[in-house]
């Protein structure tokens, strides 16, 4: 009976660590399959973080294209609005002129209607006046 009490200790020794072994292998591997659970979440948050660092990078160099492009069409866009203030001052120079012309145009038209009008007038005084002597010739 001693025997097989000291071979039963022994093996429940052995068993124990058998059982322990096992525990630490279980725990293994629930920890390997939440790194593996947690590693494709990592990769897409990097994967995240370095679209966000490209565009933040792409966004930056549209800023400094944009600049460097407003800074070699300044000297185009100042001479630019020279010619239009230059061509709109001239527009306005003959828009005047043009009105001037129109106005005197107009003065001479209404001067030369007047004229024929009082020509027109003298004209018909003149039929009127010796039918009216004729008539006051052969009443008087």
């Amino acid at each position: 009976m001693f025997y097989v009490r000291v071979l039963s200790g022994y093996e429940e020794r052995r068993i124990r660590s058998y059982r322990l072994q096992l525990q630490q292998r279980l725990q293994q591997a629930q920890e390997k399959k939440a790194a593996l659970n947690k590693a494709p979440e990592q990769i897409i948050l990097s994967e995240v973080r370095r679209m966000v660092e490209e565009m933040q990078s792409l966004n930056k160099k549209l800023e400094e294209t944009e600049a460097a492009i407003e800074d070699y069409f300044k000297p185009i866009d100042k001479d630019a609005e020279v010619i239009m203030k230059m061509q709109l001052e001239l527009e306005e120079k003959s828009t005047r002129e043009m009105m001037t012309a129109m106005q005197t145009q107009a003065l001479l038209q209404m001067a030369e209607a007047e004229k024929n009008a009082n020509l027109q007038n003298a004209k018909t005084d003149q039929h009127l006046e010796p039918t009216s002597s004729g008539k006051s010739s052969q009443t008087g």
